[in-house]
């Protein structure tokens, strides 16, 4: 008889998810471009990936701070100052550094107060639970981020009725409220950027609902993070004008090119959140030196070479765009810093990331589960530090693969939900 353990094993290896990526492995062991090495950082966006040095297209840190000589200096300085941890959980203890870029941050947001976390994945499976009782609902747009669908699974185990509403959908968002009254409260959660297509939800509208439905707007906008918006603050504030009944988690990781993530919420909430969500009470924080670089990032942010990176990067993404759409390879989003092109199959897409890696380009070949299935994409993320001839020579070279390999996708209707609309998470 086999031991527990391996008998484990032997049932994880059976188990959906695992069994798929296993049979992609096998049947396409030099195609998938999945779980790859980058070996070496170059000059801009170069990097040697797996041994071949390519033009990276898949970076999300999209201003290119993380090669900026500042940031680096303040990552230094903060070992020298902090050492390379904090040592204990914020509920004991926090460095005063974490003080100064919770305030540093909320300054740049223009919010009340912010709270940090050690990533976006943490804020919203420490967030989400811990802002409701079971007398109150959780709503979740259809395709918002996975740690959102998985900070709901947490807040349903703790009794908080939770269900799922078709994509950027007003009428479909009232009737999934309308199937939980009476509530105390309700959250609303979505992306402020849709991170496989680029796309932007109906914020305004989405807070009209939110008000007359006695329920909090909560925005993920990790991807709008200083992207989007006046001197990259994000979505909400450039499209609601304020943060008045929202709640905003961003990412210190992308845009911003440091560590972690946070909420911007009024004081109330941070206070409730430091003791009663459970990363915040019983993790680890963001280690000292990135709490360093975050102040450096926000003077930077808050400086003519902020305003001026931003300005390159909208450049790059218009530049994309344009010469996309002139190849006829119809891309999708493009707002902020990630477009979508559609491929379809996911042989088809697994085939077309590995003919642009070959002709020296990086770009994430997306399949399921993160997009549905047979609606596979090539996922392209414009930096500030990506030239335009890097611009040109990657569509030219996209335009060369997608033709070679075609397009089979077909778009599918924005949701998969029961007779009712609506279906629980």
């Amino acid at each position: 008889m086999d031991d527990p353990l391996s008998s484990l094993s032997s049932q994880l290896m059976q188990a959906t998810m695992v069994r798929y990526y296993h049979r992609l492995i096998n049947d396409f062991p030099t195609l998938h471009m999945k779980d790859l090495t980058q070996q070496e950082s170059g000059q801009g966006r170069l990097i040697r990936l797996d041994g071949r040095w390519v033009t990276n297209f898949g970076s999300d840190s999209f201003l290119g701070l993380d090669k900026h000589p500042a940031v680096l200096d303040a990552l230094d300085r903060g070992v020298r100052k902090w050492g390379s941890h904090n040592g204990c959980s914020r509920a004991f203890s926090s460095v005063e550094a974490n003080e100064m870029a919770e305030e540093r941050l909320a300054s740049w947001l223009k919010a009340p107060s912010a709270l940090i976390y050690p990533s976006v994945t943490l804020t919203n499976l420490g967030a989400l639970p811990a802002l409701l009782t079971r007398h109150d609902a959780l709503v979740v747009d259809q395709y918002a981020h996975n740690c959102i669908q998985q900070g709901a699974k947490i807040a349903k185990a703790q009794g908080i009725q939770t269900a799922i509403f078709s994509h950027n959908d007003p009428d479909s968002l009232e009737l999934t409220l309308a199937k939980f009254r009476p509530y105390r409260h309700a959250i609303i959660a979505i992306d402020g950027v849709y991170s496989m297509s680029g796309m932007l939800p109906p914020l305004v509208e989405f807070q009209r609902i939110a008000r007359e439905n006695r329920a909090v707007l909560y925005v993920d906008d990790a991807h709008g993070t200083g992207v989007l918006g006046e001197r990259g603050r994000g979505t909400v504030l450039d499209v609601l004008g304020n943060y008045d009944n929202t709640l905003v988690v961003g990412s210190l990781s992308k845009g911003l090119s440091c560590f972690g993530g946070f909420i911007a919420c009024n004081p109330e909430i941070k206070f409730a959140l430091k003791v009663r969500s459970g990363p915040m009470v019983f993790g680890g924080p963001v280690p000292p030196p990135y709490l360093e670089a975050i102040c450096t990032v926000m003077d930077i942010m808050e400086s003519d070479e902020g305003l001026i990176l931003l300005s390159t990067l909208h450049e790059n993404m218009g530049l994309f765009n344009r010469l996309a759409h002139g190849a006829g390879l119809s891309p999708k989003g493009g707002i902020g810093a990630i477009a979508s092109i559609p491929i379809g199959d996911e042989t088809a897409t697994l085939t077309a990331g590995k003919l642009l890696f070959e002709r020296g380009f990086y770009v994430q070949s997306v399949i399921f589960p993160a997009v549905p299935h047979h609606q596979g994409i090539l996922r392209v993320q414009i930096n500030a530090i990506h030239t335009h001839q890097e611009i040109r020579q990657l569509v030219e070279a996209l335009a060369d693969v997608v033709a070679e390999v075609g397009t089979t996708g077909e778009e599918v209707p924005a949701a998969n939900l029961e007779p009712n609309g609506v279906t629980s998470i």
